[in-house]
């Protein structure tokens, strides 16, 4: 069996996305193992998730999102913005698009670069001096004086399998603030390492740098993850986050054939 498939990349948050769009039997095909297989990157294509473009019921299309692990996962931002671009590139949608993910309802926008409207975070909750939050998926913030230490793997792990968050699991994020920006790096979970970028923990961290700073720091909050630059924009009013909109570069990077 052959599956066409697209690469994409987004500030190196890279994914497989695959057209399901008119025919949608191929979706039955991608169970754990699979998705598994395709994502490997000695074995297989090489991804941190696989994404589905699917019709819906209700809006243009749907995202379905798998982590590297196989499992079906929540929402992931740029791989949102990825399958924006794709769906765009294939002319099922114009510039402006409505889509359905594991969270609900997203607007996106095409133009220089390709912008998604997140879900809102109406609450948020702390951990001592860490923040954690739900941005489509869950998210814990820690701000530390500098991103350059070896362990930062072993640390990540340490929160993400606690007695707190071992069962569902959370993406840790470490954050400094520098610059009038944000510097950050991520630990995914279902991949279970680090990224060069991820949308939500994006969304996340810039959510909670606006509190860390005591609601002072400028929006757009502009950040610096491994894999390139974004930026989140968004208004909030007593502890609420509205009109969440993360904006960053998408790129089909090739193109081809998974032969299983």
């Amino acid at each position: 069996m052959e599956i066409p498939f697209v690469k994409y990349q987004g500030t190196g948050n890279d994914f497989i996305i695959i057209n399901a769009f008119r025919d949608s039997d191929i979706i039955s095909r991608f169970d754990k193992s699979l998705v598994r297989h395709m994502c490997d990157r000695h074995f297989g294509i090489g991804a941190d998730g696989l994404i589905l473009l699917a019709q819906d019921d209700e809006l243009e299309f749907k995202m379905i999102y798998f982590n590297s692990d196989g499992a079906e996962s929540s929402m992931c931002g740029n791989g949102g913005r990825c399958l924006a671009h794709f769906a765009h590139n294939l002319g099922i949608v114009g510039a402006r698009m409505h889509f359905n993910a594991f969270d609900g309802p997203h607007e996106a926008l095409i133009g220089d670069e390709v912008s998604l409207k997140m879900m809102d975070v109406l609450d948020y909750s702390r951990e001592g001096e860490d923040y954690v939050l739900d941005t489509g998926s869950p998210h814990y913030v820690r701000f530390v004086s500098s991103l350059v230490f070896d362990d930062f793997i072993y640390k990540a792990r340490d929160i993400r399998y606690s007695d707190s968050f071992h069962v569902q699991g959370i993406n840790v994020n470490f954050a400094v603030l520098k610059d009038e920006a944000v510097h950050m790096r991520t630990y995914e979970r279902g991949v279970e390492n680090e990224t060069l970028s991820c949308g939500t923990g994006v969304v996340a961290t810039s959510l909670a740098s606006f509190l860390e700073s005591g609601e002072k720091m400028p929006v757009p909050i502009h950040v610096v993850a491994p894999g390139g630059r974004l930026s989140v924009d968004f208004k909030f009013n007593a502890k609420q986050f509205t009109d969440i909109w993360l904006r960053g570069p998408a790129q089909e990077v090739f193109k081809g054939l998974f032969v299983v």
